[in-house]
């Protein structure tokens, strides 16, 4: 706990952001830290709840948010990093792009702003880095085993951290030309820059770990090669294959999975240079962004510092209800209406709308779409929730950008699975033991590969969980 009366005595105080007109021109990260001082005062608002649902039901990894704000709150920062780097291997990672679900189990969420976990996260590491705490950790005594991660993810990175502090010789492979997979490439400089991943990155090579890029496994090596040379092999790619909007016009010019928008600008803040005829760019364009999660939002906030002409983002489920709904009580994640700071940049947001057609120009290029208004039933026989269109609600509405955010299919992990003879359930999920090992000894799966998209910290939990998984199997 922070300080005893702290909760009554405080109020939460969230990180100022960059003004809006500034923040549009670069792609650099929005928030600001707050003074070292107000940061303790938020740490002392952590109040002796006897059963902390932070982190025994809300954190993924199970950060022993208690203990680490109480030492904040005493000064004692650098045992405070300890402890969260006891569970957490990326918190300068979390602690920006992780949707925080610690704060709505926070024992003050009942009935006021819950303590602000993410933001003290994220400056303590901070404070960590500048105050040259975080050093690297090599193993004292080498095991003489080796292992293979494939895929450079949060999952891959946390699990290779792990597994050379243990002593094993890893090598991480990764098929894209820098390491960090959708850390790298798939999440924007202004919630990430990436040289916050080359800091901890350095880290982790002074520890041991060794980064090949541009190798895809079962093509530049073999994955009989890769098996025979490693004495475990874990699996932790991301989840690949968007989920597509089948509907007639989709094969027109000027729509994109959103991943493709995304990593396009992210290289080109990265200095590469890419082919004019190839490039996705919403300077100009009237942009429609199908699918309300936060890689549309990602897409919203891009297309605007694009220079695109308006952004308007459609999502087929209803709009939440402004304050949380009563049928996801405390300490359940909340339905609740959530703006993202992309959204607050300037963004029309629309429910409960399906796609019906994409409509393309004379040069085969998409100009607009044909939406119609749902209604959501649910179906008599199985009990589910159906989306069904209403009769003369169908509307038409300008757009020569369209991008797709819809999410992922587990029919995607298929092909790298099978090559490795991994089993699977009817349902495409790998089976796996208890220490993350499939029915192929010695492989081991992690992240989306074995979850399907989910969220950082549950990546980082599960590379974590495995990488202990391997160093039993192997001693």
């Amino acid at each position: 706990m922070g300080k005893a009366t702290g909760f009554i005595e405080y109020q939460r105080r969230d990180a100022a952001k960059r003004p809006v007109e500034e923040r549009l021109r670069d792609y650099a990260e929005i928030e600001q830290p707050l003074p070292d001082r107000d940061l303790q005062t938020q740490a002392a608002r952590c109040m002796d709840c006897g059963i902390p649902f932070c982190h025994g039901y809300g954190c993924p990894l199970a950060n022993l948010i208690p203990e680490w704000n109480d030492m904040l709150y005493r000064g004692q920062w650098q045992y405070a990093l300890e402890l969260l780097h006891e569970t957490n291997n990326l918190p300068e990672i979390t602690g920006r792009i992780c949707p925080a679900p610690c704060e709505p189990a926070c024992t003050l969420s009942i009935n006021r702003e819950p303590v602000a976990i993410r933001q003290i996260e994220l400056q303590l590491v901070e404070r960590g880095w500048q105050e040259g705490w975080i050093k690297p950790r090599p193993p004292k005594v080498p095991t003489g085993h080796r292992v293979a991660v494939v895929g450079s993810g949060p999952a891959g990175l946390a699990a290779a951290q792990q597994l050379a502090r243990a002593g094993h010789a890893v090598t991480v492979f990764e098929k894209a030309d820098r390491i960090g997979g959708i850390l790298r490439y798939g999440i924007p400089d202004f919630k990430l820059e990436k040289w916050v991943i080359d800091r901890r990155l350095q880290q982790m090579r002074e520890e041991g770990v060794v980064f090949e890029t541009s190798v895809e496994i079962g093509r530049d090596i073999s994955i009989g090669y890769l098996r025979r040379s490693h004495a475990a092999v874990l699996l932790a790619g991301g989840a690949m294959v968007p989920r597509d909007l089948k509907v007639p016009g989709r094969e027109l010019a000027g729509i994109h999975f959103a991943m493709d928008f995304l990593t396009q600008q992210n290289r080109r803040n990265a200095g590469d240079d890419l082919p004019e005829d190839q490039a996705i760019s919403a300077q100009d364009r009237h942009v429609v962004v199908i699918g309300g999660g936060d890689t549309g939002s990602d897409c919203v906030g891009t297309a605007l510092r694009q220079g695109a002409r308006s952004v308007r983002q459609i999502e087929i489920l209803p709009r939440p209800p402004e304050t949380p709904d009563p049928g996801t009580p405390w300490p359940m994640w909340p339905i609740k209406l959530r703006t993202s700071s992309s959204h607050q940049e300037g963004c029309t947001r629309e429910w409960v709308l399906t796609t019906k057609e994409a409509i393309g120009d004379d040069q085969g290029r998409v100009r607009a779409l044909r939406l119609c208004e749902v209604e959501w039933r649910k179906e008599p026989k199985t009990g589910r929730m159906q989306p069904i269109e209403k009769e003369g609600a169908e509307r038409q509405v300008e757009a020569d950008l369209v991008l797709l955010a819809m999410g992922f299919v587990r029919a995607g992990n298929a092909g790298i699975l099978a090559a490795f003879e991994v089993a699977t359930d009817p349902d495409g999920a790998p089976r796996l033991d208890t220490d993350y090992m499939s029915e192929t000894p010695g492989v081991f799966v992690a992240g989306d590969l074995a979850l399907g998209a989910s969220l950082v910290v549950r990546a980082i939990d599960q590379g974590r969980q495995a990488a202990a998984g391997i160093d039993r199997h192997l001693q």
